[in-house]
């Protein structure tokens, strides 16, 4: 660090030297500098950084600076930024503060020179908005590090590209029989895994409703009081279901039976002449048991002669194929709605409208910044080599380029703010009471964990709903993410444009980071464990769907399922994305200690004790399960979306 120099107050020639400490950051190593100042600088408020590029030609990291004076007095600059060519950085001393109670002057030019870094751009239509960037035009400090960078290439590259089985003559061709698909696991470990599972019960119908509770996607199922016209099941269908002796009317209004409708892929094209999709509906029913049992499927969202309302009292290949559609299109709506835009475009729009609108002493710019980490950069990567037009998504999954903006425009238009609040979700779903529904559950004791650690920062630096009010900071944030994040017309009736209270900031806050950790985790790092299984959760379905019953042989379902090429993509691609990093930081853990005062730092070691807390009661009730549940045990949800 060749040039250092300090804004001060004030200054007192009586006085002895400063000591400057800090820490950077290059080619991997870390390192201690002290600086002695041969002047008094009394009370310090700005610390200016360059790193001049004719000494060092390589990017800096500094971590944080210290400010020890002859009195004893310290000053502490969190930083965590780069230092690149020769550009000056300025750092402002560590105490948080609302823009109401700071200079404005130094909070504007800072916000200024963000918002020419952090520019909104319209990837594709429908879909939110993104950075304005790619890989390698990011912002410095949104990049990956090199051991993120280093483990992104080695899963990808390696598992993806290369695939995991080798190419033989044959490899487009369709598998023989269901049990060849164990050939592209030879490489995984599966013993003792929920796969293994998997691998075992997935054609059993307590497996197959068990999964919308707390597989990847348990977030379609509903309560059902009343059957849409739609779906016209009549209680002679599935009596036979139904073991309590109770009509299916019956059935209904005692809150035993539940739907998963997939309308929102109704009229989404297919990507191919070879690659089919439908928009199924199905019912499930909840036994004396407390399973979740299918008792009748629809592969279309138009009733009549042509679809018919398949049955488990149907031929078994037929019961079969029916199940592996609507699991196939569940696939597909996870991938895109439920993972990419409810968890990783939603997270990039709150990070840019963070850059753009809040100071780095804001003291919700520092609360949020650890749950922000990679989020830009996974997704700027996801953009290239994911769900591009050729991106592997397409390659293996049932819709293409144009097919996901028409997904996406679907799916906007059912997000709100309020359905990314968990509890609001599981009311507006009636999921309330559901038993063995351990997404609800844990996800319950985390928000709740999240929602009093918010609440605690909150009530340090806002005495009143006034100052959240009068914070133009805050307004400013929210109305970005609103109005152009969002891009969409109607986003003032969907998610807010201002706040009015510290309430309703503690909710918002809340929805930011769960969205960014808990949810993400839930809906993520499972992939492996229940799409590895190809015919579990085929990615896509090769032959249409069947309109009469009785015509299916096992040979068409074989035909159905992805070919030997696609399903080695697929198994590739969803270990890749359940894998954490070797330093991966999980949920409360905050090296990078943004928060100098006392209060707040209390804050966060009340906050990682609640963890420790719940983590322990999932695990003890973990071990009384066959099945274990441990997606959001606190201990494996990374802080945030950045894989």
């Amino acid at each position: 660090m060749d040039i250092v120099s300090f804004d001060r107050q004030e200054e007192d020639d009586d006085s002895k030297s400063a000591v400057f400490r800090g820490w950077k950051q290059s080619l991997g190593k870390e390192i201690s500098v002290e600086v002695n100042v041969k002047k008094s600088l009394a009370d310090i408020v700005k610390v200016k950084l360059q790193k001049e590029t004719h000494i060092v030609n390589r990017p800096w990291f500094c971590k944080h600076i210290k400010v020890q004076t002859p009195a004893g007095d310290c000053f502490e600059f969190p930083c965590y930024c780069w230092l690149v060519d020769d550009v000056e950085v300025t750092i402002r001393e560590g105490t948080a503060r609302l823009p109401q109670d700071d200079t404005k002057k130094h909070r504007k030019k800072e916000l200024e020179s963000r918002q020419l870094n952090f520019r909104w751009r319209e990837w594709s239509p429908g879909f939110p908005m993104c950075i304005d960037g790619k890989m390698d035009e990011l912002p410095k400090e949104v990049q990956f590090d090199e051991k993120k960078e280093s483990d992104f290439n080695w899963n990808f590259v390696k598992v993806i590209e290369e695939l995991v089985i080798d190419k033989v003559d044959g490899f487009f061709e369709s598998w023989k029989n269901i049990i060849d698909y164990e050939k592209i696991l030879v490489h995984y470990d599966t013993k003792n895994t929920p796969l293994e599972n998997v691998m075992d019960n997935w054609n059993k119908d307590y497996m197959f409703g068990y999964q919308f509770l707390n597989g990847c996607n348990p977030v379609m199922i509903r309560k059902c009081i009343n059957l849409p016209d739609k779906f016209p099941v009549t209680n002679e269908m599935v009596k036979g279901c139904l073991k309590r002796g109770h009509t299916l009317q019956d059935e209904l209004q005692a809150g035993n039976i539940y739907i998963v409708d997939y309308e929102i892929l109704k009229e989404v094209p297919a990507s191919n002449s070879q690659r089919f999709l439908t928009a199924p509906i199905c019912l499930l029913y909840k036994n004396e048991s407390d399973q979740m049992l299918p008792i009748a499927i629809q592969l279309s969202q138009t009733p009549g002669e042509m679809s018919p309302i398949f049955l488990p009292s149907d031929n078994e290949y037929d019961w079969m194929l029916a199940k592996m559609w609507v699991k196939s299109s569940d696939f597909n709506v996870h991938q895109l709605v439920t993972h990419l835009l409810r968890t990783h475009l939603i997270s990039e729009v709150f990070e840019i409208a963070v850059y753009r609108q809040l100071s780095a002493v804001h003291p919700v710019y520092k609360l949020l910044m650890p749950h922000l980490r990679f989020t830009i950069a996974i997704n700027t990567k996801a953009r290239e080599k994911l769900i591009g037009e050729e991106g592997i998504f397409t390659k293996v999954g049932s819709i293409s380029g144009t097919g996901m903006w028409i997904l996406m425009e679907n799916a906007m238009k059912t997000l709100t703010f309020k359905s990314l609040c968990l509890p609001e979700d599981i009311k507006a779903r009636g999921m309330e009471d559901v038993p063995n529904y351990y997404y609800r559950d844990d996800g319950m004791k985390i928000w709740e964990a999240i929602h009093c650690f918010v609440f605690a920062v909150v009530k340090i630096y806002y005495d009143s709903d006034k100052a959240v009010q009068q914070d133009v900071e805050i307004q400013e944030f929210v109305k970005d993410v609103a109005c152009f994040g969002m891009n969409n017309s109607d986003s003032e009736y969907k998610f807010p444009r201002s706040l009015n209270s510290r309430k309703q900031l503690v909710e918002y806050l809340t929805v930011v980071i769960f969205t960014a950790s808990a949810q993400h985790a839930a809906v993520n790092f499972g992939q492996f464990d229940w799409y590895g299984w190809i015919p579990n959760s085929p990615s896509t379905m090769r032959k249409p769907p069947p309109q009469q019953k009785g015509q299916v042989e096992m040979k068409y379902i074989m035909d159905s399922l992805p070919d030997r090429e696609c399903s080695s993509k697929v198994l590739g691609t969803v270990w890749a994305l359940s894998q954490t990093q070797d330093n991966e930081l999980f949920l409360g853990k905050y090296p990078d200690m943004y928060f100098t005062e006392q209060p707040a730092e209390d804050a966060i070691k009340a906050f990682q004790h609640k963890l420790e807390e719940v983590t322990n009661t999932i695990k003890s009730r973990n071990e009384e399960l066959t099945l274990p549940y441990w997606y959001l045990s606190p201990d494996k949800i990374p802080n945030s979306v950045a894989i």
